[in-house]
């Protein structure tokens, strides 16, 4: 982010890192979804953000963000992977027609991204999924000035993972092991936070 704007270049190299971040962390989301899941998480978000990354974005916000959803669609027909790309939609209709955004407009567009998804996924706060850590973040945002913005995410998505801690998943294949899934962080948020992660320019620190 430049003097506070999102632009396609911006975007560009955002997904450049989070590409990077997911293919590095590919191998510990697969092994998290595989105790609650199919066990491919960490190939769908590394996928997906590869080809993002690696997609033409034209100047427009909006359509680059489409662009986004596209990619994540041509490679993963995952629930996970239909999700991001559903949030990068709504965050597409917010934007489009524009080549720049202003940094305080991101916690709105996480905001449109979260009840997207939420409503695709028929989910709620609290059931342990990425929802809530879209929503912490979302929240940590409000307010928060561009230098900040990426302390802030970071922190508000290990939070999330914090607080969840001991609760049962109750959405999705991991419902069906609420008791080990109490035990266990949900891969979805853990993936969440390995992107935000990526994002801020941080490597994934386990437990952090």
């Amino acid at each position: 982010m430049t003097g506070g704007t999102i632009d396609r270049d911006v975007l560009k190299a955002a997904l450049a890192r989070v590409a990077a971040g997911t293919g590095a962390a590919a191998d510990e989301l697969n092994a998290a979804d595989g105790q609650l899941g199919d066990g491919d998480l960490g190939i769908t978000v590394s996928k997906g953000f590869a080809e993002a990354a690696g997609a033409d974005l034209p100047e427009d916000v909006g359509l680059a963000l489409l662009e986004c959803a596209k990619a994540f669609q041509r490679v993963s027909s995952s629930s996970y992977g239909t999700l991001v790309a559903t949030g990068f939609m709504a965050a597409a209709k917010a934007t489009k027609g524009r080549t720049l955004v202003q940094a305080d407009e991101v916690a709105a567009l996480v905001v449109a991204a979260r009840d997207a998804m939420m409503a695709r996924g028929k989910g709620n706060l609290g059931d342990k999924t990425v929802l809530d850590s879209l929503d912490g973040v979302a929240k940590a945002l409000e307010g928060a000035a561009a230098a900040d913005m990426a302390d802030a995410a970071v922190a508000a998505a290990r939070g999330t993972l914090a607080a969840f801690n001991g609760k049962p998943c109750k959405l999705g294949r991991a419902r069906m092991f609420a008791e080990k899934s109490a035990s266990l962080d949900d891969p979805g948020q853990l993936a969440f936070l390995r992107i935000v992660e990526a994002l801020a320019g941080r490597g994934g620190e386990a437990g952090a």
